[in-house]
């Protein structure tokens, strides 16, 4: 099987939508049937609780969109299709991660902002009804993501800084104890449509305007007729620019029909005959997966079995791995201590610190410093991630010899001298 991984998730917090299967369970399905990659599906059931404190809604959500995912086509024989509550592992490794998060960097994530920004701007305190949870969901999508090792995580543009604080938080813990984790990176998928819902706005609950994915033909129909368009007539011709019907019907037609359809708005097709072309043109996709859905929703006992055999199977890569963490951070068997009668405290020594960062072009560097701050070694700009990480790893390996391999990708630094970079290459393998 091939160590590339690939992990997403989704949060249990309602019915599917046609969104959600344009914009999530559609191409991961697509993904998780490459031979290529080691695939990772997981219900967020943890993540539900920040914003959801209805039991039952929970229980029913995570029923539906593990259905919703199976029957789309996705194999669990194929991948690792777990709940998230079900790996004790990964609240454990939020705990080792929160360790060495700073507070400051969680001040910085999306979500709290707005919300402390909410509260500002109604003139009340800035944490007011701000929950613990929320505070710290990047340290627990974090963990999420660094318990498989994920080389990629595929999210909205909205999400991508989550993964940026995975990188920040995984660099954090491999600089205090050793390389354990992967750097993840966000696939963007920019081809994946997002879309409108029934009022023009983006397709969600909280707006009301969703379609619901499996919901039976006849009501399929009637909230399709309910798609908000304008007052022109049939025989006056359409604008597709701003047009929800036609960036729905878009999203599930092929090139060829889309290109029929906007020449039909050209020709002035009547906005029924264009509704019943989208309820038409969804309902030829969906209903071979209605049928299965309806089946599995009857059979939840079934879906149970599916999810604890994927337990079962992530928790064979996420046990081991805890227990190396365990040991990396110091909660060992006491067996295992080395026995004195004068114990000697050593200080701890700063050391020397590769730092990864990405410019505002874009391009993903690093640069190596001495504990006070002194730059001893920059590179120039990579096109990944990954890229960068890879010519660490090589000058922590090589040393010496790796400045030579590197040469046309660092930037000699005024007044450093090979030496004080070997000198300070060597520290950090001595500190292992």
């Amino acid at each position: 099987m091939s160590s590339h991984r690939f992990l997403t998730g989704i949060t249990p917090s309602g019915t599917p939508h046609l969104g959600n299967y344009v914009g999530s369970i559609r191409p991961s399905v697509q993904a998780s049937q490459r031979a290529d990659v080691q695939s990772f599906y997981f219900l967020a059931d943890y993540h539900a609780l920040i914003k959801i404190d209805d039991p039952a809604r929970i229980q029913r959500s995570t029923l539906e969109i593990a259905a919703s995912w199976l029957a789309a086509g996705l194999d669990p024989q194929r991948v690792t299709f777990y709940r998230q509550s079900d790996v004790p592992e990964i609240p454990e490794l939020t705990w080792l991660l929160t360790c060495v998060t700073s507070k400051g960097l969680l001040n910085r994530a999306h979500a709290y902002k707005a919300a402390v920004d909410q509260n500002t701007a109604a003139q009340q305190e800035p944490d007011a009804n701000v929950n613990a949870g929320l505070f710290m969901y990047p340290v627990l999508m974090a963990a999420d993501i660094l318990m498989f090792n994920a080389h990629q995580v595929p999210v909205g543009r909205d999400q991508v800084q989550h993964i940026e604080m995975a990188r920040d938080i995984a660099q954090r813990f491999n600089h205090l104890y050793g390389e354990h984790f992967t750097l993840p990176e966000a696939a963007i998928e920019e081809s994946v449509a997002t879309l409108p819902g029934l009022d023009g706005r983006k397709m969600s609950k909280s707006y009301d305007n969703h379609i619901a994915l499996f919901a039976p033909r006849a009501q399929l129909k009637k909230l399709v007729g309910g798609i908000v368009t304008d007052s022109r007539a049939p025989g006056e011709a359409k604008e597709t620019e701003g047009s929800a019907l036609f960036q729905i019907y878009q999203a599930f037609a092929s090139a060829d029909e889309t290109a029929a359809l906007r020449q039909a708005y050209a020709d002035g097709i009547g906005w029924a005959e264009a509704k019943q072309m989208l309820f038409e043109r969804i309902d030829r996709e969906i209903s071979p997966m209605r049928e299965r859905y309806t089946e599995l929703m009857a059979a939840p006992a079934k879906i149970e079995e599916i999810l604890l055999a994927g337990a079962t199977k992530a928790r064979a890569i996420a046990g081991p791995f805890t227990a190396e963490l365990r040991r990396a951070v110091g909660l060992r068997d006491l067996r295992s201590v080395a026995t004195s009668k004068s114990p000697v405290k050593t200080a701890k020594t700063a050391l020397p610190l590769f730092k990864q960062y990405r410019e505002a072009d874009g391009k993903f560097c690093f640069k190596l410093t001495e504990p006070g701050g002194r730059v001893l070694l920059q590179s120039l700009g990579f096109d990944s991630p990954r890229e960068a990480a890879a010519a660490i790893q090589l000058l922590q390996r090589e040393g010496q010899s790796a400045l030579v391999k590197l040469k046309t990708c660092l930037q000699p630094q005024e007044g450093i001298g090979a030496q004080d970079i070997e000198a300070a290459l060597q520290q950090l393998a001595a500190a292992g």
